[in-house]
């Protein structure tokens, strides 16, 4: 009989660190790897280099995909990915479900307060620059609850139903409802459903951007279901190998729909379209699947400890970036040697303000001071 997926359940042995260790992966691009690969870049100055790599630590600017586009859907992934385990271990412990939407609540207001401060000039202390939904923890906590609702409250067929749903239902609104002004199915940035009613409900408290929020949140949604469904299999009976091999087959499956989807309903990470949610989570899966590979089956982890670092206080070392500029502590150290590093200068100084920022992560890793929330 098919029971909640947060009702205790047979959890793998010790504590999966690949986890910590993609989720530090994804972060280290936030806070300073994309900085560093520009500098590298211009260090360089290699045609090659130019052409094939710089461009994917850049975001398209509308229909399309590149590596730098799955660094927020791969976060939102691994936030779905912990909640089985997170849940699991809180009823585990018999806190009550009424306990856990409580807990689940005050997250959503954390991270919107956050999202706030990180990207909608809350410290302005402005009301008219004010944005009220414009940030990625935002569309997190939009995502999670819904996730938790789902998760608390249906069996694993029906949160599958129901995620898909959203999809097929997003996909509906976005191709057949009609935008006063523009018609039917329009995707341009400023002739979609999602983008008008951004505009209409948000007024001047909207971003100003073409990323949309409001209805984006229902796939902001199935990115976060689709990490829970990968957290529930982790956290399965099965053999790893065989978790394994369900990653892996799911992450190309996906990928593959995802693509072909892209063809009738395109790939916009802009609004969030429900292909780009199989397209990046496919990718995701394929890149979870690689880490729990190597760190939690078979056990290289040498390399592992630079990225939990991270991963393990990730909000705050995203917070921290969005308030300080630690290049300016950087120039304190790196400063006199632009004279002798030229064209590379910028490298050092994005390599020298990573370094800060990452050797204070590891002091509080290893005081294991861990910023939850």
């Amino acid at each position: 009989m098919d029971t909640p997926v947060e009702q205790p359940a047979i959890a793998t042995e010790g504590r999966l660190l690949s986890l910590d260790a993609l989720r530090g992966f994804d972060m280290f691009w936030i806070i300073g790897g994309g900085t560093i690969v520009s500098g590298l870049g211009k260090g360089l100055n290699c045609e090659w280099f130019n052409l094939h790599v710089l461009p994917q630590t850049r975001h398209v600017a509308w229909e399309g995909f590149t590596a730098w586009d799955l660094i927020m859907p791969l976060f939102l992934f691994m936030v779905g990915t912990a909640m089985p385990f997170s849940f699991g271990k809180r009823l585990g412990r018999g806190e009550t479900k009424g306990r856990l939407f409580a807990h689940v609540l005050y997250r959503v207001v954390v991270l919107w307060i956050l999202g706030m401060v990180a990207q909608g000039r809350l410290l302005e202390y402005d009301l008219a620059q004010l944005r009220l939904y414009s940030n990625t923890l935002q569309a997190i906590a939009a995502g999670y609850l819904i996730a938790s609702i789902l998760l608390l409250t249906l069996r694993p067929r029906w949160q599958f139903a129901v995620t898909a749903g959203l999809l097929l239902a997003y996909w509906g609104l976005m191709m057949l409802v009609p935008v006063p002004g523009q018609g039917v199915g329009r995707l341009t940035e400023d002739g979609n459903l999602a983008i008008y009613l951004d505009k209409l409900i948000l007024g001047r408290f909207q971003d100003g951007t073409a990323y949309t929020w409001i209805l984006s949140s229902m796939t902001f949604a199935t990115t976060v279901m689709m990490g829970a469904f990968a957290g529930r299999l982790l956290r399965s009976s099965g053999t790893k190998w065989q978790k394994v091999v369900v990653l892996l087959c799911s992450g190309l499956a996906c990928v593959l729909v995802g693509w072909a989807w892209g063809f009738v309903f395109p790939i916009i990470k802009h609004i969030w379209t429900s292909s780009m949610v199989l397209f990046a989570g496919g990718w995701s899966l394929l890149l979870l699947c690689l880490f729990y590979l190597v760190i939690d089956v078979l056990r290289v982890r040498f390399w592992a400890t630079f990225f939990v670092v991270i991963g393990v206080n990730a909000i705050a070392a995203y917070m921290v970036t969005r308030v300080f500029d630690f290049r300016h502590i950087s120039d304190i150290f790196v400063h006199g040697l632009a004279r002798w590093t030229g064209p590379w200068h910028e490298f050092v100084q994005a390599v020298g303000a990573f370094a800060v920022l990452w050797l204070v992560l590891l002091l509080l890793y290893r005081k294991k001071v861990f910023i939850k929330i």
